[in-house]
């Protein structure tokens, strides 16, 4: 059964929900009302990766994280990801207990790899070229879906050939990051093309929608191509409008 994954932006400058869930008392709140709606897991972000963000080093993003996380790990162990490229926010996050890692830049950091083999939490893979994510949002190298099963096989079994079970990796092909309009749509039936591994789809409010990306009838509908496709989970910000879905999956 396909399971969502809650957004949840402890940012200020997220292009969907940027400063509503900035402080962390308002933010724990979301999270428990995320899970209420219907989410398996909540995925926490305190840098945002929309276009001409603000890039935060790792002291910084600690900073907002770490309230958060103090709570929201040990209430809901296991069900709590953070989304981050930093190997420290990884360690101080798995000191407080079991959180899935969610790495958008692909684990293109051998550092990251070194600490979540050693570390060994439920990683997702997002397929990032070998860049920084304002790079592949101004240049979209990236033109088809054979790249995207290649470059994130070849990091699954970087990961498994240094001691990550399969079974503890997740695969996400990185809709909206350094991809074209097209390969966008087309990646939304990703699943079909690794069928081996668990395969989680975030599209949620992006361009490649369309004009009515913020509503949410175009993000349903991408919603269930994804679930036809195979995917195990959604990562999106209306989990409530998406529960629909899950219950007839």
């Amino acid at each position: 059964m396909t399971q969502l994954v809650g957004i949840l932006n402890i940012t200020p400058d997220s292009f969907s929900d940027g400063g509503k869930f900035y402080n962390p008392a308002i933010a724990i709140n979301r999270a428990e009302e995320l899970f209420a709606e219907g989410a398996s897991i909540v995925d926490v972000g305190a840098e945002s990766t929309r276009p001409n963000a603000t890039v935060l080093s790792d002291d910084e993003e600690w900073a907002r994280l770490k309230p958060v996380l103090e709570v929201l790990i040990p209430r809901y162990s296991g069900k709590i990801s953070i989304d981050t490229h930093h190997p420290a926010t990884v360690e101080k996050a798995l000191d407080i207990g079991e959180v899935i890692i969610n790495d958008v830049t692909g684990m293109n950091n051998p550092e990251m790899i070194a600490v979540v083999c050693r570390r060994q939490p439920i990683v997702i893979v997002s397929h990032l070229p070998n860049m920084s994510v304002q790079q592949a949002h101004e240049l979209q190298p990236v033109t088809t879906t054979r790249r995207v099963r290649n470059d994130l096989l070849e990091k699954a079994q970087l990961l498994e050939k240094n001691g990550l079970s399969r079974s503890r990796i997740i695969l996400d092909p990185g809709i909206g990051f350094g991809k074209t309009m097209e390969l966008n749509t087309e990646l939304l039936r990703f699943a079909e093309q690794v069928p081996d591994y668990n395969v989680m789809i975030g599209y949620s409010k992006k361009r490649f929608l369309g004009e009515k990306r913020m509503e949410l009838e175009p993000n349903l509908e991408a919603g269930r191509v994804a679930i036809t496709s195979g995917a195990k989970y959604l990562r999106v910000h209306d989990v409530a409008g998406h529960s629909r879905l899950i219950a007839v999956d």
